[in-house]
């Protein structure tokens, strides 16, 4: 693996990346219409079910336990897993507060949350704990948290049509998060064979070229000996839209641009999604 993701942020860098994505979370939700707050923005949530999602996952992380939901609730066609039962006790719970007031709850938790994290010593930011990627530490799950709350930020763009916040740090840690899963996703869910090399070139806001190798096992390399067996080209957005799975790949294909083996590259350009 590259050394710069064999490096991890400090615990410093993952609060303050919490805290910017926060603010810029609340800059684009302040102020929305009624209409926009209630406009469809994945599967079964609005824009104010996404906020509550950010609010109960960061009142979980806080001990508190989530609302019970009414016996005979349809909880939808969109929950799939125990997790996603978890979330939309929360979704549900939070659909009678006024947008206003959950709004104030965001800005509540968030703050509290941010107070917690920077006073939180080093050896306890560090402990072991489970994350939605595995057994880790708390500062991995927080590092995925940045992820998360990010690409709920691009979920409530998408759906107001407010495209922003595309490059800069934050979005550079959400691309990092994608990075450390590549091997996975070329290896498994692409399916590369033993041999294959494989580059993702990133034209911007970030611009990037990012490396796979099959040698064994698929993992991520700084640069590749020879040409790449099959490559693609997309705008960095699109990458992590179509990585979090919150795009078809085909209502885009021709947006990504498809080099080498013509079946790996097609392969490559639909399976990039890995998030459950």
């Amino acid at each position: 693996m590259p050394e710069a993701l064999e490096t991890r942020p400090s615990k410093d860098e993952v609060v303050a990346l919490l805290a910017e994505e926060w603010g810029s979370i609340d800059r684009l939700v302040s102020g929305l219409s009624d209409q926009e707050w209630s406009t469809p923005a994945l599967p079964g949530w609005d824009v104010h079910d996404v906020l509550a999602h950010i609010v109960g996952t960061e009142r979980m992380l806080s001990g508190v336990e989530p609302p019970p939901i009414t016996e005979g609730t349809d909880e939808g066609a969109h929950v799939r897993n125990p997790i996603g039962q978890s979330n939309e006790r929360w979704i549900v719970g939070l659909r009678s507060r006024s947008h206003g007031e959950l709004l104030s709850d965001f800005r509540e938790v968030t703050a509290d949350r941010l107070q917690t994290l920077r006073s939180m010593p080093e050896e306890e930011f560090r402990a072991p704990s489970w994350t939605p990627a595995g057994q880790a530490d708390y500062g991995r799950f927080m590092e995925i948290r940045i992820f998360d709350c990010y690409v709920h930020e691009q979920d409530i763009r998408g759906a107001l049509g407010r495209p922003g916040h595309e490059g800069g740090p934050v979005a550079e840690m959400a691309l990092r998060e994608v990075t450390l899963a590549l091997g996975y996703i070329v290896g498994k869910r692409v399916g590369a064979s033993e041999g294959d090399r494989v580059t993702i070139d990133l034209t911007g806001p970030i611009e990037r070229s990012l490396h796979v190798v099959v040698d064994g096992r698929a993992r991520v390399v700084p640069t590749l000996e020879g040409a790449p067996t099959a490559s693609i080209t997309l705008p960095s957005p699109l990458f992590l839209r179509l990585a979090a799975g919150r795009v078809e790949p085909g209502s885009v294909a021709d947006q990504v641009a498809r080099s080498g083996d013509a079946e790996l590259s097609e392969r490559l350009a639909g399976n990039l999604a890995f998030t459950i």
